[in-house]
């Protein structure tokens, strides 16, 4: 017994170069994962298994709510807080369909244990009221006693936003066809039609049976104290007794006898009439580690890659644009797998299906080409020995993977295991072994869970050009019947309740409560930047950036191609071509073996597009990298497949190329509205630098309306379309516009050098004539129409060019005035899922934008208003403190190894040196009151001369006091 602990189980996870302990709580049944190693980047998180038992939104609003205040640290935001004060590498909260997670992250030790303790107190004590509830998740207000009613609450708006999102619907009814009687069959998030429904009783009482130590999942990892972890949980364990938490198990969905066809409609403006398909199958549980990683292999193996058999077939059928669906899902106790098409003719969802069948009973017949097979082999084992999560810290990754078979107990009531699918070499090798043994594992299962599995559904959406106009009649019929059941009383209760919830979003913080919040003080930061080794050396006359790192064996190497000589005219054509060069095959290989030879032997080849404003010009660094990683033992032949792809890629196959446009239209339709607040802000900025012109020519708005052409262009006149691309390539592929950046370590650079001089020399040596370019000449006030319920507001000013200079103490001004006066004006008080302030200092603009917003003027007036609020700003030494801690925690992100390569290569082009960098982080350290003022000018600027754009509904901008020129989008 240790701190209250009882081990239940040890393992060393070699491939992981991790400890892992599963310890169980002696008083409360409290589960822990403790996992050490040597990873600086630690990471906590607790969980609770949160199934809810309708689609209010409970379990979602409450992980807002739990967040806004508690016991030991009451204040209104101690999430913010953290966020304005903290060197933190993660911190959020998530709700997903049966668990809702907390996790945090730091690289510094004494941070961590902060926000650990933070978000302890944070869950199991925070101070619900009614008016957390309303913030939070839904209100009633009224600008008078003879106005009509209207819901507020900021997640009531996120899910507007989310059910705005066709893609989003299709994966939420495509999970709620599998899943009719399970948690699954609900949306945890909350349906904003039901949302309404959930009193103040059921929120409390969800949080006193699903938030409580017998029911909890904590999880440590990293190189701090492993026993350390164990006494600060026993501290607050220990304040309990156990209870009964038999309730929140996830029981199993019964298996269906026939299959089920659905069929729903989706918001869709006039313009779209196409609609969305899905086949969808439940397959096993979780906790099977072979059959697991089998069916993560078989579904690279059907539409992993371009080539894979199941996509192609899809898109070869020319019935839709792009594949709809998620694949395997494995996060949730019984695994399924949905495929099929978007952007279909209603009337051919028949067709799609039997072809998916039709591919699925061929593949189990005649056999998976081996090649396929040994490509997706490749690719996963790639990927689980790389252990690359991206932004995310590698323990938060695991976390999620330990929590996919802990979470559930069997049927007898045997606890969940957090170490099936931890380790992987055994899986694998078994499931290498059996290949060997030419066992036809995958045909097997295809046969098996997919031909002869019953239980499977279709989910067809369909464009419905009524139903955001319908959506809104109904949320009108539901207001006006309550307002009709509301005496006069009732209704000067709704007025004086949200009377008082503004008053106390106003209210400031007293300043003993925001002292409760612990932070590192501004002394203990280090001074210096963390520099990433650099060597500028040449390959055969090309330039090369060599970043000698700790690689675990893996070569990272990019190829950044001078886009400066593209002419505007061509321009549009970047990532389409990016993807036609990789995709289309070359004049040895078809793009079916190219691609299978691609993932057999390399981790990973494609395009990315860099536009960045260098520092102290008018301009434009813009690139378009090939970027490609694998172990340095298959590093030469990686080199070999670029010199192949650079040499004699062809570009001429029509049909190919007409899948690949096809699909470009329908991804960027697709994020339009869950990342509508980066179109908008890419849209802005493209008014004030060349560079952020390219970059909205090349992935904004115009670039939906120049795919959309081209598309027909394609069909119309494809020898043009054919002829344009060789020029793209000719200006491009160039010998003296080639820029190579290396990360790996030495040895694999060394054995790699001669391969870098050989792509060098397979070019042409030739100059780009230059290209004049300008920002973009857009309206001031600009409208972009989507069929969605909820908008993204921007305004945005080159400041730079009205005199106004950003310095380093930008970052620490802008991080107080995100973190505090935006979230309270516009998330808070406005209702809107978030706001951001970006300050361009390279382009020298300064944006603000604004996330699933219910409201348009009065956003842009809150922006405005922001210029008095820093001119009259009284900072406490504390919150100047905070702003600098921020600041510095966002310069000092946390990065794995390829991350700081291509960081590197980044500030190379955009003119950013070491002695820059240092330059900024020493005018953040000492930022005044003062410098919070000055920016107010800055923000003033923008109030009285910023452009606005707007992606939204069209009645909220014919309601608004400006003049748009509206432009419809989708």
């Amino acid at each position: 017994m240790k701190y209250g602990f009882e081990k239940v189980r040890e393992m060393e996870i070699p491939e992981l170069a991790s400890t892992a302990v599963l310890y169980r709580h002696a008083k409360t049944g409290a589960r822990v994962l403790s996992v050490v190693n040597d990873d600086e980047n630690k990471v906590f998180g607790i969980s609770f298994r949160t199934p809810p038992e309708d689609s209010t939104g409970v379990a979602h609003i409450l992980e807002h709510s739990v967040l806004c205040g508690s016991e030991k640290y009451p204040v209104r935001e101690p999430f913010v807080e953290l966020l304005k004060g903290s060197l933190q590498t993660f911190l959020n909260a998530l709700t997903f369909p049966d668990k809702t997670c907390y996790p945090v992250a730091s690289a510094n030790v004494a941070d961590f244990y902060n926000l650990v303790d933070v978000y302890l107190d944070a869950v199991f004590h925070p101070r619900l009221t009614e008016n957390t509830l309303r913030q939070e998740g839904w209100h009633y207000e009224t600008e008078g006693a003879d106005k009509p009613l209207s819901y507020k609450g900021v997640v009531f708006n996120e899910m507007k936003g989310a059910y705005s999102s066709p893609d989003s619907l299709l994966y939420e009814y495509s999970q709620h066809s599998l899943f009719p009687d399970t948690t699954y069959g609900l949306d945890s998030g909350g349906d904003p039609a039901v949302i309404p429904d959930l009193t103040f009783e059921k929120f409390m009482d969800f949080h006193r049976t699903h938030y409580h130590p017998s029911n909890a999942y904590a999880f440590f990892y990293g190189d701090d104290d492993p026993d350390k972890r164990l006494e600060i949980l026993d501290r607050e364990f220990s304040r309990y007794e156990r209870i009964d938490v038999t309730g929140t198990r996830v029981p199993l969905q019964p298996r269906f006898a026939d299959a089920v066809a659905v069929k729903k409609p989706y918001p869709a403006s006039e313009r779209l009439s196409k609609g969305m398909f899905t086949v969808n199958w439940m397959l096993a549980e979780t906790a099977d580690a072979n059959l697991n990683l089998a069916l993560h292999i078989l579904d690279h193996i059907l539409i992993g890659l371009p080539s894979s058999p199941l996509r192609k077939a899809l898109m070869d059928s020319g019935l839709g644009e792009d594949l709809a669906g998620v694949g395997l899902e494995g996060d949730i106790r019984q695994m399924f797998f949905s495929v099929g098409l978007k952007g279909i003719h209603p009337s051919n969802a028949i067709k799609v299906e039997s072809l998916i069948f039709h591919t699925i009973k061929e593949l189990v017949e005649n056999g998976i080409d081996p090649m396929d097979v040994e490509a997706a082999v490749n690719s996963v084992e790639f990927d689980l020995r790389e252990n690359n999560s991206g932004s995310y810290p590698r323990g938060l990754s695991l976390m999620f993977q330990a929590l996919s078979t802990w979470l559930y107990d069997s049927e007898d009531g045997t606890e969940g295991d957090p170490f099936v699918l931890l380790p992987f070499e055994e899986p694998l090798r078994n499931i290498k072994a059996w290949l060997e043994q030419g066992e036809r594992i995958f045909e097997e299962l295809l046969a098996r869970l997919f031909l002869h599995n019953p239980h499977r559904t279709t989910v067809q959406l369909d464009p419905d050009h009524k139903l955001a106009r319908t959506l809104a009649a109904e949320e009108r019929a539901r207001l006006d019947a309550a307002r009709k059941a509301m005496s006069e009383q009732d209704v000067q209760r709704v007025m004086d309740e949200a009377a008082e919830l503004m008053r106390l979003q106003a209210e400031p913080d007293a300043p003993e409560a925001l002292a409760t919040i612990p932070r590192l003080a501004v002394a203990d930061l280090p001074r210096e930047n963390q520099l990433i080794p650099t060597e500028e050396r040449t390959a055969s006359g090309a330039p090369v950036l060599f970043h000698e790192l700790h690689t675990n064996g893996i070569a990272y190497l990019d190829l950044a191609f001078d886009m400066s000589g593209i002419p505007d005219r061509l321009l549009p054509y970047a990532s389409v071509f990016s993807r036609a060069l990789l995709e289309m095959g070359t004049e040895q290989r078809g793009y079916v073996e190219f691609s299978q030879w691609v993932a057999r032997i390399t981790g990973g080849i494609w395009g990315q597009i860099h536009n960045t404003p260098i520092l102290d010009s008018d301009i434009a660094g813009s690139r378009l990298i090939l970027r490609a990683k694998a172990t340095h033992e298959h590093a030469a032949e990686m080199a070999e497949i670029l010199r192949e792809v650079l040499t004699s890629a062809k570009l001429t196959d029509r049909n190919r190329f007409r899948q690949i446009v096809s699909e470009a239209v329908a991804r960027v339709e697709q994020r339009i509205v869950p990342s509508g607040h980066q179109v908008v802000a890419t849209r802005l900025r493209a008014r004030s630098h060349r560079a952020h012109a390219m970059e909205e020519m090349i992935s904004g708005v115009s670039n939906l309306f120049f795919l959309r052409t081209l598309r027909d262009r394609v069909e119309n006149d494809f020898r043009r379309v054919a002829k344009e691309l060789e020029e793209f390539r000719s200006l491009l592929l160039r010998k003296n516009g080639l820029l190579l950046n290396a990360t790996m370590d030495a040895d694999g650079f060394r054995a790699l050098e001669p391969e870098l001089a050989a792509i060098a020399d397979c070019l042409p040596e030739k100059d780009a004539p230059a290209q004049e370019r300008a920002p973009m000449d857009l309206p001031a006030v600009e409208g972009m129409t989507i069929p969605a319920q909820v908008n993204y507001v921007g305004k945005s000013c080159n400041v730079a060019e009205l005199g106004f200079a950003f310095t380093g103490t930008a970052q620490a001004v802008n991080k107080l005035l995100r973190t505090g006066y935006l979230w309270e004006r516009v998330r808070v008080q406005g209702g809107a899922y978030g706001s951001f302030c970006i300050v361009d200092r390279l382009g020298g603009t300064l944006s603000f934008i604004s996330y699933r917003d219910p409201n348009l003027d009065r956003t842009l007036t809150a922006y405005d208003a922001a210029a008095d609020h820093l001119a009259n700003l009284e900072l406490s030494r504390d919150e100047l403190e905070k702003s600098v801690i921020g600041a510095i925690g966002e310069l000092d992100q946390y990065m794995l190894p390829d991350a700081k390569g291509y960081t590197a290569l980044a500030r190379h082009l955009s003119g950013q040196t070491d002695e820059y960098l240092q330059t900024l982080r020493d005018q953040a350290l000492a930022v005044t009151e003062q410098d919070f003022r000055d920016f107010a000018e800055a923000v003033r600027l923008t109030a009285e001369n910023g452009a606005v754009c707007v992606l939204g509904h069209e009645p909220g901008m014919d309601a608004s006091e400006l003049e748009f020129v509206k432009t419809p989008v989708l």
